[in-house]
């Protein structure tokens, strides 16, 4: 568990990039927008394992996509994202 967003911004943890529509489970503390993308599902996990869909929490319209440049960030530092499936674009996962 990521203490700090601090923490999670030197991405001390490692990065994966995601730039497929092949779906990524694990836990997520940020994802770092690389270009124009679309994201099909965009869930969170909490501590007891319980998964849910974040996806029209954290973005507004859904069918948009998110500008290249942006940085999402779970809202609850102890709930990350955990699976997240791209219609199109690129992103970076930051692991921790």
């Amino acid at each position: 568990m990521a203490n700090s967003y601090g923490e999670i911004l030197t991405a001390r943890g490692g990065t994966f990039i995601l730039n497929s529509t092949n779906a990524y489970q694990g836990r997520v503390y940020a994802i770092a927008v690389l270009e124009d993308t679309i994201f099909d599902t965009l869930e969170d996990i909490d501590t007891n394992d319980i998964i849910s869909d974040v996806l029209p929490v954290q973005i507004s319209d859904p069918l948009t996509a998110i500008k290249a440049g942006s940085l999402l960030t779970p809202l609850d530092i102890n709930k990350p994202f955990y699976n997240i499936t791209l219609t199109s674009g690129s992103v970076t996962l930051i692991l921790k």
